[in-house]
């Protein structure tokens, strides 16, 4: 958990024109005044945010929030283009992030993380993997949460989860059963769920996402436009992605920052909870260390 695993990135383009793409969607952005995103007025030290706390035990897991990254993988720190994160993956687990939304490419027949185009950043899917392996092997009454974007194959991701010891970690959960207690999961070991939006169900631990799970809309581009209409999958079923971020024409910390923060936050999950009926368990944001997603999240959770 202390060594940051360092990512492969790809800065070669090909056309003088992309560099000039490129150069224009950074200044848009790009903290003001070139600051780090990390020294930004807006940005608070996380705390919280863990699945370990005696009182949610007793909990199933449909029945707990948990802070979510979109894009995780994307991050500043290790030098990915237009990052929808600041810290790694590592970091990430260390300041109370449970779920991870992931992108996953084919490169040369292998899986890697990607957003997209494998200039703006990559690195091999195992090796991001790798970093949550370590991560519950030291913590282990902490439960995770992965949700692909996929573009590779079950066999793909499967040969990624196991080359990276993550495959033990795995839970299996029927379709239409009861999910267990996040205590349950702790005692079994497997306390790792994963969803996919491809090419899931061949395999009893890759979920289809839109068996379990259904959404908010993830294209906004302004506050007004964060509302709590459904986009994909069923409201019936149990788990809630609540999509909570700006995208202008990129990610960019001072996106986050308009939104990040209670009560514009608190307000939205209240709202999103009254409209649904339902637990918005999947609370999903950029540069996470930007407002009270943590704290919304404990309370959520009564831990706070």
């Amino acid at each position: 958990m202390l060594v940051l695993l360092k990512s492969t990135v790809h800065h070669r383009l090909a056309r003088p024109l992309r560099f000039l793409v490129v150069f224009l969607l950074l200044a848009l952005a790009s903290p003001v005044g070139g600051e780090d995103p990390g020294d930004t007025p807006g940005a608070k030290k996380p705390a919280g945010g863990g699945t370990g706390a005696k009182k949610l035990r007793a909990k199933r897991y449909d029945e707990v929030a948990y802070a979510t990254t979109h894009n995780a993988m994307s991050n500043s720190d290790e030098g990915w283009l237009f990052p929808n994160q600041t810290h790694s993956l590592t970091r990430q687990l260390a300041d109370g992030i449970r779920a991870f939304m992931l992108d996953v490419h084919d490169k040369a027949g292998k899986p890697y993380l990607c957003h997209s185009r494998f200039f703006l950043g990559s690195r091999p899917l195992k090796d991001g993997l790798g970093e949550l392996t370590a991560y519950l092997g030291k913590n282990p009454r902490e439960v995770l949460t992965i949700i692909f974007e996929s573009y590779v194959s079950s066999k793909a991701l499967a040969g990624a989860f196991k080359e990276s010891g993550l495959l033990r970690y795995a839970h299996s959960q029927p379709k239409g059963k009861p999910w267990p207690t996040l205590g349950e999961m702790v005692a079994s070991g497997r306390r790792l769920v994963v969803f996919t939006d491809r090419a899931g169900g061949e395999l009893p631990w890759l979920h289809r996402v839109w068996d379990f799970c259904w959404e908010t809309h993830f294209s906004a581009r302004s506050r007004k436009d964060l509302v709590c209409r459904k986009n994909r999958g069923s409201s019936k079923n149990s788990l809630f992605i609540l999509n909570h971020f700006l995208t202008r024409p990129v990610a960019s910390v001072r996106l986050a920052d308009e939104v990040n923060h209670n009560p514009f936050l608190k307000k939205r999950v209240e709202q999103c909870r009254k409209a649904s009926g339902k637990l918005p368990n999947f609370i999903t944001v950029d540069f996470y260390e930007h407002g009270d997603v943590i704290a919304v999240v404990d309370e959520l959770n009564g831990i706070r």
